[in-house]
């Protein structure tokens, strides 16, 4: 594996690609009928019912963290809706495609822009945290990873099924 020499967010970016690379390597053998079989039927949650629910939400949520950064840096950006691909390779491609959205805007970064103390000039997200921009970024790694570990044990759980 070949590391990203750009410091932080180097080090960002090369954990963000990773995590997604675990969750395609958990989903590349999910079937159709698996991906769109609900999974949970007593949650509240409409992104945590299926696998491809779980992989939208995951989606959108990866491009509103890049959206929430452009649009805190002055730029208006709009947000992603979400969507419902049929498939689990038009998943694993969409995965690819936010990531390297991601990495186009990390790219215009300075490692010096990427921290803030000052609460006052933090990202306030939609859903009422606050970060600076590493802060979200690692947020969005362990998003990640914490659907990654939701969609494994839906597979578990279908696979006894059968």
């Amino acid at each position: 594996m070949s590391y990203r020499d750009n410091g932080a967010i180097g080090a960002l970016l090369d954990e963000y690609h990773k995590s997604i690379m675990e969750l395609v390597e958990v989903c590349q053998d999910v079937t159709t009928l698996e991906l769109t079989t609900t999974v949970d039927t007593e949650t509240t949650d409409p992104d945590c019912k299926s696998i491809q629910t779980i992989l939208s939400h995951v989606i959108r949520s990866g491009y509103t963290y890049s959206v929430e950064i452009y649009n805190h840096l002055g730029n208006e950006k709009d947000y992603f809706p979400i969507v419902l691909l049929d498939t689990v390779d038009a998943y694993l491609k969409e995965l690819t495609i936010m990531f390297n959205y991601a990495e186009t805007l990390f790219l215009q970064l300075t490692n010096a822009q990427i921290e803030e103390n000052d609460p006052a000039l933090k990202i306030k997200v939609r859903w009422g945290q606050s970060y600076d921009i590493e802060q979200l970024m690692e947020h969005a790694i362990v998003h990640i990873l914490r659907h990654r570990r939701q969609i494994q044990r839906f597979i578990v759980k279908l696979r006894k099924e059968y």
